[in-house]
Order: C-alpha cells, then structure tokens, then sequence
C-alpha cells in the first residue's frame, strides 16, 4: 500500500491549488468551503538529485522514481471533531494517511474569502490542531472505559502496556499537547499504532504566500509561523501555491525560463515535496543497470 500524506488547512487557504501543482490534476478549486468533499489522490514522484546523478552516469533505457501519495482533504472548520462542515468525514480521512502537509494562508487577497473574516495564521493553525486534538481526545475516552476495567483485573502484560499508553496520551491531550509528544515505550509501540491516533502523525507546515512575498523571501506572518513550529518540534516550507500551480502547467523549456526568471534552479514544490517524504521517516535506496535506475 502506497505512503499517504494528507493536505490539510481551513476552507481557501490554498490546499486544492497546492494539490494541483503537486499532481498537474484538476481538484476543483473553488471561493466557498467544501468544495472539496471527497478527497483527490494524487501520486507524485520524489525529486532526488542522487538518483539523477546516477542516471546521467549509467545512461539507462527507463528510470523509475520513488513516489508518495498526496491527498487533498476538504477545509476542516472549527467544530470539525463535533460533526461541523462535514468534520467527522474529513477527518476519518486524515486518519488514513501516515502524515500531514498542514496549510497556512499567510497572504491577503481581498478576493479570497477567509472563513474567519481576517488572516491569522496562528489563530488558523491553532483551530486546526485543537480540532485533530479533541477527535483524539473523544476516541481515547471512550477506548480507557473499556481498557481502565481490564486493566483492574487482569495481570496480562500487554493489557497493562495498552492501559499506560493509552493514559499518557490522554494526559498529554488534555493539556493540549498531541499525542506525538508522548514518549512511547517498546512494548506499548503496536498499541499505540493501533490507535491511529490524528496527532500522533509527524507534521509540516506550508506557509502559503503571495507571489511578492515570495521573491521577497517571506512576510511577518511566515515568520511566525516558522516560530511556533520551531517550538512544535516541526519543520516549515514556504509556497506560493497560485505561481506553483502557473509553473506546473508550462512546458518544461517555458518553465526553466521562468524559474531562472526567479532566480531558482528548481519549483518551490520540490522542497516540499521532499520535506513531505522526510516526514516518513523512510530511507532511499538504489538499483542500477543498463535497463533501469529505480528508486526503492
């Protein structure tokens, strides 16, 4: 089963046009919420230098990448983990994918409608994870009814292991800290993968700019984000996901022009693409021959 990473953010903060660019597909992206309700499965290839490194030495007949699966998940509205904007759907979707590209509008456009009438991103991305938080919070409270009374009579090791990762994460949630800040012990890994817990997933935040502040390398709302995910442990990529999308659909001579025009040898969306794979945790390996240079 291929690797997902789910596209996460509020309604019109640029996650269908990101999905675009990343997949050259046609997500619908319209001025209003939930015009995206069921989630576009994208597969990208993974940009590495390595490998083309050794393509160019070994001159193959067919080189074959490494890819992951991008999906674009409907805008999550505050109240999503209490039914609100269709949340439950959403974030069941959230569940399924291993980790998340969280987009944040850090651009003003007069013509983009913000659901919450101004752009904060910080006020954004806390509305965000608080929802992600409280879903997890509702699963786990009702998983401990059940575990806290096996747990009382039952001597079984793992019975145990289960109760105390599943106490600590409850903790940790009802501070408002994600399940991902729980240390987890060895013997309480598989229960703890098996709650397939919203917060538990590794995060990257996309900042999403506006053309100007893009050349200009960043704006004061970026800055702060990269700060508060500095203090998450996260890391951050900033995008401007209209010119991402402009760039995705020139040819490839037309579009070299237009990224030596920016000064840049490569879209924006290499890095994300490559900070998203990173997010796995995975590692890269290669095969190499006469018929083909393939990325494992």
């Amino acid at each position: 089963m291929a690797l997902q990473v789910g596209i996460v953010g509020l309604p019109n903060v640029g996650k269908s046009t990101l999905f675009n660019a990343l997949t050259a597909a046609k997500a619908e992206a319209a001025n209003y919420p939930f015009c995206t309700i069921d989630p576009n499965v994208g597969v990208v290839t993974v940009p590495d230098k390595r490998q083309d490194m050794i393509t160019e030495f070994v001159k193959p007949q067919s080189v074959v990448p490494t890819t992951i699966e991008f999906v674009d998940i409907a805008g999550i509205v505050q109240g999503a983990s209490k039914g609100e904007g269709l949340g439950n759907q959403f974030l069941s979707h959230i569940r399924q994918t291993d980790a998340i590209v969280h987009v944040v509008r850090c651009f003003d456009d007069s013509n983009i409608i913000h659901v919450s009438g101004s752009v904060d991103p910080l006020r954004d991305m806390e509305v965000i994870n608080t929802e992600l938080m409280l879903a997890d919070l509702e699963s786990l409270e009702k998983k401990m009814q059940k575990i806290e009374k096996m747990a009382r009579t039952s001597q079984d090791k793992k019975v145990k292991a289960e109760y105390e990762i599943t106490k600590k994460v409850l903790e940790a949630l009802n501070k408002g800290l994600p399940a991902r800040s729980v240390t987890v012990e060895e013997m309480e890994q598989t229960f703890y993968k098996d709650m397939h817990l919203l917060t538990s997933k590794p995060v990257l935040y996309a900042c999403n700019v506006s053309d100007t502040d893009f050349s200009k390398g960043g704006n004061d709302w970026v800055r702060s984000v990269e700060k508060r995910a500095e203090e998450e442990g996260n890391k951050t990529v900033m995008i401007c996901s209209a010119m991402e999308a402009e760039i995705a659909q020139l040819p490839p001579e037309d579009r070299k022009d237009f990224l030596d025009s920016l000064g840049t040898e490569e879209p924006g969306l290499n890095r994300l693409i490559r900070e998203a794979y990173a997010l796995l945790g995975l590692y890269t390996y290669f095969t190499a021959g006469e018929k083909e240079v393939r990325a494992w």
